[in-house]
């Protein structure tokens, strides 16, 4: 296994390869990427519907399904605030998608693979930029393009969603490696991935320490999150979505799942290298639901870890002393990643006043109940240690 294989790389491991700024749209897009860089504006007038459905239908089946991969992207990028911003943007969520949305959306999902609304891709992996750029892809030196609000809570966020997803590029690469030295029985290497692996594992953790630092609880929960919830499972819309003049749709109410860093493929790759193994439950059957929402290259590559890893059974099967004990450091941090996110799920969801809208504490964005479940899995996580 290579990452670049899977359109990847050490440094940037999920993260695109281009920069949204970068890429340039076609002409017919203008009213569609001026709507969506003023979507800030456009909310704060309290009728975004008003604006929004103001906006040309494109036709874009032909475009969707021959544009440069790069473009639709970006296309998913702006359409799906737009989407998002049209159902969430005011008090009461309407029962249907108008036309003009709905179809573009449509036909850019579906040459991508993925759901007709926003996904994790669109909001945090294609949806940033370097300020210098010649830097890293750090805290530092990273700006969120397409907002919905604005303002530090969110981009910080999403940015650090960002930020730990490029520090994550070197666990991906030496996840490839450690592939081949188990398959190879070499100890000595396998041992020594293990150890690099864990202190990079640092890296992603002190990143992810850092969320409270400038998106507070309550901002996030009244101001963030209600724009991210999709419409499966959520009593703000029972029937789901309709999305007008989408044929295939036949008209009928869709329930998608909503964006959740439960799409993001990082801890789904180690569980698929560590051989993690969890029991069915409905927060189980829901990340196996949400695998499908992941861009198409990213399944894939968790998926072939999952097949070719021998990793867990190779350290039990070596007797050495030493790999086992690298093996479970690098466990032991997914699980300490894992309590972290089960904390924050506490203190920015759980805990906070309810504000209606389908913003429920108990329910994630993606629509299913949470905390205990969280709580399994990183339990799961740690009972893989040897």
């Amino acid at each position: 296994m290579k990452l670049s294989d899977y359109d990847m790389s050490a440094s940037r491991g999920f993260l695109s390869h281009f920069e949204i700024v970068d890429i340039d749209l076609p002409d017919i897009f203008v009213p569609i990427v001026q709507a969506a860089k003023n979507l800030s504006g456009l909310m704060t007038t309290g009728r975004v519907r008003h604006w929004l459905e103001q906006l040309p239908v494109l036709d874009l089946d032909d475009w969707a399904a021959n544009a440069p991969e790069e473009q639709v992207r970006v296309a998913m990028v702006r359409y799906s605030f737009l989407v998002q911003a049209y159902v969430w943007g005011e008090s009461d969520p309407p029962t249907a998608l108008p036309a003009n949305l709905a179809r573009p959306m449509v036909a850019v999902a579906d040459r991508l693979d993925q759901a007709p609304l926003l996904p994790y891709s669109g909001y945090v992996l294609d949806n940033w930029a370097r300020l210098d750029r010649q830097g890293s892809i750090t805290l530092d030196n990273v700006y969120m393009v397409q907002n919905f609000c604005g303002g530090a809570d969110e981009n910080w966020f999403v940015l650090i969603h960002v930020a730990i997803e490029a520090a994550a590029g070197p666990l991906l690469g030496l996840a490839c490696d450690l592939v081949e030295a188990a398959r190879a029985e070499d100890t000595a290497r396998a041992t020594a991935l293990l150890e690099e692996m864990d202190s990079h594992w640092d890296a992603v953790n002190a990143i992810f320490d850092r969320m409270p630092d400038r998106c507070d609880p309550y901002i996030y929960y009244q101001r963030v999150r209600p724009y991210i919830h999709g419409w499966a499972n959520n009593p703000a819309l029972p029937d789901g979505l309709i999305y007008e003049g989408v044929e295939k749709y036949q008209s009928k109410g869709q329930s998608f799942r909503g964006q959740t860093g439960s799409q993001s493929s990082i801890v789904p790759s180690m569980d698929a290298l560590f051989q993690v193994q969890h029991g069915n439950d409905p927060l189980r059957s829901f990340l196996d639901e949400l695998h499908a929402y992941r861009p198409v290259q990213h399944r894939r590559f968790i998926e072939d870890l999952r097949e070719h890893s021998r990793l867990r059974d190779f350290a039990i099967a070596s007797g050495d002393a030493a790999l086992r004990k690298a093996f479970n450091a690098s466990v032991e941090q997914v699980a300490r990643f894992r309590t972290r996110h089960l904390e924050y799920a506490a203190s920015y969801i759980n805990k906070q006043a309810s504000n209606g809208k389908g913003n429920d504490t108990e329910v994630g964005t993606g629509g299913t109940p949470f905390m205990k479940y969280l709580k399994k899995h990183r339990d799961e996580n740690r009972a893989q240690l040897i």
